[in-house]
C-alpha cells in the first residue's frame, strides 16, 4: 500500500505528525510495535506524573495537622498506587488510538525497518510486509542509557521503567543521576518512605538548572531525608547478596552503601539500532541522526525527530518539531523551532521550571544583565498554601529589557513557566512584564514582583 506519509514511532513526536499530517491532507500510517503513545504515554512523562501525585496526596496527609486537620493515620498502598499510575497511562494509550483513529491513520502493528526507495518493512509474528510513501518520519525514541559498571538486571540494577512497576516497595534505594528522572523518582521514593541517597557526578543535583534552583533543591531534598551526594560516582555494584552494596567515590575517599535496589538515571540513548539507516545511508553522529532545520536527514524523503535527533529529550520538543516537520513536508513555511526557548520542568516537590538562559550562561555569553528574584516566602499564596519554598529568578539584559531566562523552583511552577515562554516569543521586556496586572493571590504574583525586583520596584519584599 502508498502512502504520502509513514511514521514510525507513536510516542509524541510521531503521534502527533501523524495527526497533523492527516489534518494537511495527507494519507498517513504510523507503525508502532508496543503501545500507542510510544515510551512518555506509556513508561515516561504520564504514569511518573501519577506516582508523583500518588507521592504528594500521601505527603499531605503525613502533614494535615499542619492544616488544621486531624488524621488517624495514614498508610501507603504500594500496589495500589503503581496500578494507579499504570491504568491512568493504559487510559491515555486508548486516547492516541481514538485520536489516530477519528484522523483516519493506519495504525501498522510491528517493528518498522527503512528500506531504500522510501519503503518501510514491518514484521509482526515472524511476517514482514513492505510499505512505500512519499515520505518517512522518524520519530524512534529513545531508552535508558546503561553505563559499564552499571549493567541493569531489572531487579536490584533498574532502569526507569521498572522503576515505575516494582512488585513491592523498597526500603531503601540508591538513585544514580539527579536529572528530572533520577530527581522524580528520588522524591517519589523518599516520599512513600525509602531511605534515598541520590548520587550525582557533577558538583550540584539538576545539574543544567540555575546554581541557585540546585542549592534550593538539595535543601527541600534534605529536609525529607534524602542523603545527597554531589562530586561523586558509583564505581561498582555487588548484587550477591540479598541487598546491594554500592561502591561510591568522593572527594573524600570512597564509601560504601547498602540498598535493596539502585535505579540508574544516566540519562538515556536514542533507538538507532535495528531501523535501518545503515543500510540506507543515512547519517548520524554521536548516537543522533543528523537534519537540517526542518528534520530532513541527507536522504531524500526520510525526516527524523524526536529524541533520536539532536535538541533537548522532551516530549514537548518532539511534537513541536513533528508538526515543524509535516508542516514543511506539506508545502507549508514553518518557523524554525527555537531551541532556546524550550521551557524544561521537572515535577518532584518542589516542583522546577525553566526556560533560556541561567545567569552563569548569560554572562559567559558577554551579556549585561538585570537579576531579579522573589521569594514564595515573601508570596501571600504560597503562605496560604504552606508551599513556601523556592523562588522565581529573571535574568534580562540590561540594555534592551529583553528576557533571556526564568528559573523557578516551588510548588506549581510547571503551570507557571509557559507565561515565561510566551513573553519571550514576543520579545516582551522587563517593563512591560512589570505593569502586567497578576491576579492576587496566586503564585504567579512571583513572576511579576521578580521582574520588579530586577529593576528596583519590587513591592511585597
Amino acid at each position: 500500500m502508498n502512502y504520502d506519509l509513514i511514521v514510525i514511532g507513536s510516542g509524541p513526536g510521531g503521534y502527533v505528525a501523524a495527526i497533523r499530517a492527516s489534518q494537511l491532507g495527507l494519507k498517513t500510517a504510523i507503525v508502532e510495535r508496543e503501545n500507542l503513545g510510544g515510551i512518555c504515554l506509556n513508561w515516561g512523562c504520564i504514569p511518573t506524573k501519577a506516582l508523583l501525585k500518588s507521592a504528594q496526596v500521601f505527603e499531605y496527609l503525613n502533614h494535615a495537622a499542619d492544616y488544621g486537620i486531624k488524621v488517624n493515620g495514614g498508610e501507603a498502598d504500594f500496589t495500589a498506587v503503581v496500578k494507579r499510575s499504570r491504568d491512568v497511562a493504559d487510559g491515555m494509550s486508548k486516547g492516541v488510538q481514538f485520536l489516530l483513529k477519528k484522523n483516519k491513520i493506519d495504525v501498522i502493528v510491528g517493528t518498522g525497518k527503512l528500506k531504500a526507495g522510501k519503503k518501510v518493512e514491518v514484521t509482526a509474528d515472524g511476517k514482514s510486509t513492505v510499505y512505500e510513501a512519499k515520505n518517512i518520519i522518524l520519530a524512534l525514541g529513545a531508552r535508558s542509557r546503561q553505563l559499564p559498571n552499571l549493567p541493569q538486571d531489572g531487579k536490584k540494577i533498574i532502569g526507569y521503567r521498572e522503576a515505575m512497576s516494582l512488585p513491592k516497595m523498597p526500603k531503601s534505594m540508591v538513585v544514580v543521576g539527579s536529572g528530572a528522572i533520577g530527581s522524580e523518582f528520588a522524591y517519589f521514593y523518599a516520599t512513600m518512605g525509602a531511605k534515598v541517597t541520590l548520587v550525582e557526578f557533577l558538583p550540584s543535583i539538576v545539574p543544567v538548572e540555575d546554581d541557585e534552583v540546585s542549592k534550593q533543591l538539595e535543601r527541600s531534598f534534605k529536609k525529607i531525608g534524602i542523603t545527597v551526594m554531589c562530586n561523586a560516582s558509583v564505581e561498582s555494584v555487588d548484587t550477591k547478596g540479598s541487598t546491594c552494596k554500592v561502591s561510591i567515590k568522593t572527594a573524600k575517599g570512597n564509601e560504601t552503601v547498602e540498598c535493596d535496589v539502585v535505579l540508574s538515571a544516566v540519562g538515556i540513548q536514542a533507538n538507532l539500532e535495528g531501523v535501518g539507516l545503515e543500510e540506507v545511508g543515512v547519517a548520524t553522529d554521536k548516537g543522533k541522526i543528523l537534519t537540517n532545520p526542518f528534520y530532513k536527514t541527507n536522504i531524500e524523503g526520510v525526516f527524523a525527530i524526536g529524541d533520536c535527533v539532536g535538541g533537548q529529550a522532551l516530549a514537548h520538543v518532539a511534537s513541536a518539531e513533528g508538526i515543524i516537520c509535516v508542516e514543511k513536508i506539506a508545502g507549508h513555511n514553518p518557523e524554525p523551532l527555537d531551541y532556546n526557548n524550550i521551557p524544561g520542568c521537572t515535577y518532584c516537590q518542589p516542583e522546577i521550571a525553566s526556560v533560556g538562559y541561567t545567569e552563569k550562561a548569560a554572562k559567559e555569553k558577554g551579556y549585561e544583565i538585570k537579576v531579579g528574584k522573589f521569594p514564595f516566602s515573601a508570596s501571600g499564596k504560597a503562605s496560604a498554601s504552606g508551599a513556601k519554598d523556592g523562588f522565581v529568578k529573571l535574568i534580562f539584559d540590561a540594555k534592551y529589557g529583553e528576557l533571556l531566562g526564568a528559573h523557578m523552583i516551588g510548588a506549581n511552577v510547571t503551570e507557571m513557566i509557559a507565561e515565561i515562554v510566551a513573553i519571550r516569543k514576543l520579545e516582551t521586556t522587563g517593563h512591560e512584564l512589570i505593569k502586567t496586572v497578576h491576579p492576587h493571590p496566586t503564585m504567579s504574583e512571583a513572576i511579576m514582583e521578580a521582574a520588579a525586583a530586577a529593576y528596583g520596584e519590587v513591592i511585597h519584599m
